[in-house]
């Protein structure tokens, strides 16, 4: 694949990702299969395209992309999290928007 079809993957899944994991901190609780099984699609997804789009540029792995990486496993959890704990979803939804910015950041900006 090349490197733009690599780019509207990744970014397409993150936003299913996000989507999805912000629905979860309001769906009811028989939404619950569904959303993590398409969470966890768009978190591979991600995963598997960030990788290739870092092979394709020959970056190898920098430390933005470790805080990416970082990043990513934090989204990956939220939506699990959020029917758990009903009662904490403002502070993962803070959290979840956190980082994402911290991640598009990252990506943006590249600091080392």
């Amino acid at each position: 694949m090349d490197l733009n079809s690599y780019h509207i993957l990744h970014v397409g899944s993150v936003l299913v990702l996000l989507a999805y994991s912000f629905y979860a901190f309001a769906a009811p609780a028989e939404t619950r299969k569904r959303v993590l099984m398409i969470t966890g699609i768009a978190t591979l997804l991600v995963l598997v395209s960030g990788f290739g789009m870092l092979h394709r540029m020959g970056f190898g792995f920098p430390g933005w992309a470790i805080v990416k990486f970082v990043c990513w496993l934090g989204l990956s959890a939220t939506a699990g999290l959020a029917y758990r704990r009903r009662q904490q979803a403002g502070l993962f939804m803070v959290l979840a928007l956190a980082l994402a910015i911290i991640a598009v950041a990252m990506a943006y900006l590249k600091p080392f």
